[in-house]
């Protein structure tokens, strides 16, 4: 069909920001819907089309809604930079089918800040803190890292700063770039430091741009984190396991780990934190563990992991369904395995882990009826011995992984 929602990015020049098409399906609009950054770009518009302007201001669910009802109408919707970069295009496509859509991107925010900064691109991450928890930031604070972040306001910059400071990335250099294209461009260069000392005025209209300095101890994306990173209360999968059941259970993009049994969150942090859109549901039945799953996942950022409190596999009904399950503990549980195989579809992998001797005969037996591999891990780590060393041995783990249909 003939696309009736058009979404037009707009640069902080207005209107003179558009291309020749742009203004062309502009000129037609029927309904235009902006934002309040926006609200002026209008003035002094000859738009013979235009019977009605909406603004978000009314509620972002009520004007969305509204837009959807209006579905086969001509609706034009005004964005800032690019719709589909952390915009409301990308919102929007979960809701509208891309052959009812044209889209008509301006530059990003990302791409002009580069361009000032002479930054790659392609090596730098691109997060938004706009209405999100900063917390966000935190899995990306890697020394001589450098992050583009968008932000909701001025005070984004200052509450930004201070969670480096407090993270121990006090040097990292700040650019905050403002109104970029517009007539008020201006960056401001400061440590993240002497921006908490001493903020200066700052726009509204911003992009931040960090070029991460610590001498804090690092903090890796790949998998197998310090056991001292998580809190936990000694229900926790050891660095040197975690390292090893995260390669057994195989992360890819935009994949769904169920996290069951969950303990302090390790193993779902850690799928979340590789960096490729991947998403977690922890399942975990009590209740100080949920909050140190949550305490947790703010700290290795990664606050949008989903906590689910309950037993499995009473919880495990309505929930997503998974494309790898983990099941940490409790592979004994009746009816927690047939819950979890039954939930993942055809391909769909699981991986089970056990310390115990019925536990490991749990798994030799599941491994007979379904395949799949079956590994044991020992972990000596050296410790003091009186005035000597010697090793230490942790407890040894079974690991059992099976992909659903590889023996059908």
């Amino acid at each position: 069909m003939t696309p009736w929602l058009t979404i037009i990015g707009i640069g902080d020049n207005g209107l003179a920001s558009l291309t020749p098409q742009a203004q062309a399906l502009l000129w037609q609009a029927e309904t235009i819907v902006l934002g309040e950054r926006l609200d002026s770009v209008l003035e002094g518009a000859h738009l013979p089309g235009l019977k009605r302007i909406l603004t978000w201001s009314a509620g972002f669910r009520e004007t969305l809604g509204e837009v959807l009802r209006m579905r086969g109408t001509p609706v034009t919707i005004l964005a800032t930079g690019d719709p589909m970069h952390f915009g409301i295009g990308a919102t929007l496509r979960r809701y509208v089918p891309i052959e009812e859509m044209a889209i008509l991107p301006s530059p990003s925010a990302f791409s002009l800040a580069a361009a000032r900064l002479g930054w790659p691109l392609q090596s730098v991450a691109q997060i938004s803190l706009h209405g999100r928890p900063l917390t966000h930031l935190n899995r990306h604070l890697l020394p001589r890292a450098r992050i583009l972040a968008l932000t909701s306001d001025a005070a984004t910059v200052t509450a930004v700063a201070a969670l480096l400071v407090k993270r121990g990335f006090g040097a990292s250099m700040l650019s905050v770039l403002e109104h970029m294209g517009g007539d008020a461009e201006r960056i401001t260069v400061m440590t993240a430091q002497q921006m908490l000392e001493n903020t200066p005025p700052l726009s509204d209209f911003n992009t931040l741009a960090i070029d991460c300095a610590s001498e804090s101890p690092l903090l890796s994306p790949v998998p197998g984190l310090p056991d001292e990173a998580f809190r936990h209360d000694g229900q926790l999968t050891k660095r040197e396991i975690r390292a090893v059941t995260l390669s057994q259970l195989q992360p890819f993009p935009n994949a769904l780990l169920w996290d069951v049994g969950a303990g302090c969150g390790s193993i779902g942090i850690e799928w979340m934190r590789t960096g490729m859109a991947t998403r977690t549901i922890a399942i975990e039945g009590k209740a100080e563990r949920v909050a140190m799953i949550r305490a947790n996942a703010d700290a290795l950022g990664v606050p949008d992991l989903e906590i689910v409190e309950g037993e499995a596999p009473q919880v495990l009904d309505g929930l997503d369904p998974p494309d790898v399950v983990f099941i940490g503990g409790g592979i004994n549980h009746e009816g927690l395995f047939e819950a979890c195989w039954e939930a993942l579809a055809p391909g769909g992998h699981l991986v089970a882990n056990a310390v115990t001797i019925e536990g490991e005969a749990r798994l030799a037996d599941l491994r007979g009826a379904f395949g799949g591999e079956l590994i044991r891990l020992s972990v000596a780590r050296a410790a003091p011995v009186g005035r000597y060393c010697g090793w230490k041995s942790l407890m040894p783990v079974t690991i059992w992984s099976v992909t659903k249909g590889e023996n059908a």
